[in-house]
């Protein structure tokens, strides 16, 4: 016999009240039928929840793990009934996955947008990289991410925008007395960028072939401002999406930031729902809010077909 969500929530009762009698009164049952059913999960998981003594009621430590474990349990559940029961977009609750270079500067814009139409519906952000964005979306832990395109095949895709790329060199460097930067400016120089689990990294991997310049293996950066910072150092160029260039790198006095001109600069956005998820209203009013904050901050953005 498996441990009944009743059950689940006797235990939970009996932990949080510390004693048998108040969880009874409280789940509106007799303490002996709720004695029972604790006694009859004890037996059929051969282990002890709780002793009792003078100071009342306390969960052994197979005890407490049980209670971390349907407290979960019993909050999925109560999730499942939210989703299936509202008339909420997605259910009332939108796990939203972007990527760290993106989030900051665009979502603060959507979020107004989506509180301002649906102000109960409940938006769950998580910055993760490329690798993290396709695995959350595939199992189900995301509902929809903002991401590149190339990375997560096999997804229904809405293309948002186009991301120009920056370069971010020394106030002494060569590139810094240029407008803007071409493929032979790059020529012998050393890039700086993201690890391998970012779709930047491979753009600019792709870049330096191009150009004759030289992906740094000496650093790999986590986040965008450590490889600015790397290149304040005076250790390379870094190279950076738009948004990031725009609304907080061309702001730092230790650095110089100018614009990348040359085939493949740039980087597609779009948002990505996992294959099996049904298209609706909702999806099309993201798609929207999403798009009308990325023509406010003068992104290129992909028109609707």
């Amino acid at each position: 016999m498996r441990p009944t969500l009743r059950q689940l929530e006797y235990i939970v009762a009996v932990h949080q009240l510390g004693s048998f009698s108040l969880a009874a009164d409280t789940l509106h049952v007799s303490q002996p039928s709720l004695s029972s059913q604790i006694a009859a999960v004890e037996a059929d998981l051969g282990v002890r929840l709780f002793k009792r003594g003078r100071g009342g009621t306390q969960a052994t430590a197979k005890g407490l793990e049980c209670v971390h474990r349907a407290r979960r349990i019993l909050a999925e559940v109560e999730n499942l009934r939210s989703v299936m029961t509202s008339t909420l977009p997605f259910g009332g609750r939108l796990r939203l996955g972007v990527l760290p270079s993106i989030g900051p500067y665009l979502l603060p814009q959507v979020m107004h947008s989506l509180h301002r139409d649906q102000p109960e519906l409940r938006v769950i952000v998580r910055e993760e990289n490329t690798l993290s964005l396709d695995e959350g979306i595939r199992n189900g832990r995301f509902d929809a991410i903002i991401s590149t395109p190339e990375d997560h095949p096999n997804t229904r895709q809405h293309p948002l925008f186009t991301e120009t790329l920056w370069v971010a060199v020394t106030p002494d460097h060569p590139i810094a007395a240029l407008d803007r930067v071409g493929g032979t400016d790059l020529t012998g120089q050393r890039l700086l960028t993201l690890d391998t689990g970012h779709r930047l990294a491979r753009i600019v991997y792709g870049l330096a072939g191009l150009s004759g310049g030289i992906v740094s293996d000496d650093y790999e950066g986590t986040s965008l401002d450590s490889i600015m910072l790397m290149a304040a150092t005076g250790a390379g160029v870094a190279v950076l999406p738009d948004l990031f260039a725009r609304r907080q790198a061309i702001h730092r006095k230790e650095v110089v930031v100018r614009p990348l001109v040359m085939p493949d600069a740039n980087r597609g956005i779009s948002l990505l729902f996992s294959a099996d998820q049904p298209a609706d209203e909702s999806r099309d009013h993201l798609i929207g809010a999403i798009r009308d904050a990325a023509r406010l901050l003068d992104l290129a953005v992909s028109e609707p077909s």
